[in-house]
């Protein structure tokens, strides 16, 4: 498919030497000039080079950026007043969360005490009423008591 690959020697190879030819001169030939009426068709430039050729065009004019209002400055302590105010607004907004915390946290403690209150109560009422009624209790002689502890045997 390939050719086989035959070595030559560098002077059979063939060269082609390219000399760059001149260019013609232009011929300047002036456009001519069609009267118009104005403010319908642009007015055509015509601008001659220095080697004598001559490009001719519509004049464009540069386009002009519509103005840009002027913003009134504003002063570095009406910006530090109004980021102090949106501040403060903050600073209230989390001082109002907080303080009703602090206000479900007291109640929240008010009624465990309350809550421990009644239990202990009950347990107290439990313990007096109920005494009265038992009759397995400990019987205590006091003057045998007091005879003991004076060391009288009688």
């Amino acid at each position: 498919m390939y050719p086989e690959h035959a070595p030559r020697v560098p002077a059979q190879r063939a060269m082609e030497v390219h000399q760059p030819a001149p260019l013609p001169p232009a011929v300047a030939v002036p456009a001519p000039v069609v009267r118009v009426q104005p403010g319908t068709v642009p007015t055509v430039a015509s601008i001659v080079l220095p080697d004598g050729r001559v490009v001719t065009g519509y004049a464009v004019s540069p386009v002009q950026p519509e103005p840009v209002a002027p913003k009134p400055p504003v002063s570095r302590a009406a910006v530090n007043v109004a980021l102090g105010g949106v501040g403060f607004l903050a600073m209230c907004g989390g001082l109002l969360l907080l303080t009703t915390f602090i206000a479900a946290l007291a109640a929240f403690v008010h009624q465990l005490v309350i809550l421990a209150a009644v239990i202990f109560g009950g347990w107290i009422a439990v313990q007096v009423f109920s005494a009265s009624g038992r009759t397995g209790g400990t019987t205590v002689h006091i003057r045998k008591a007091v005879i003991k502890r004076n060391k009288f045997y009688g």
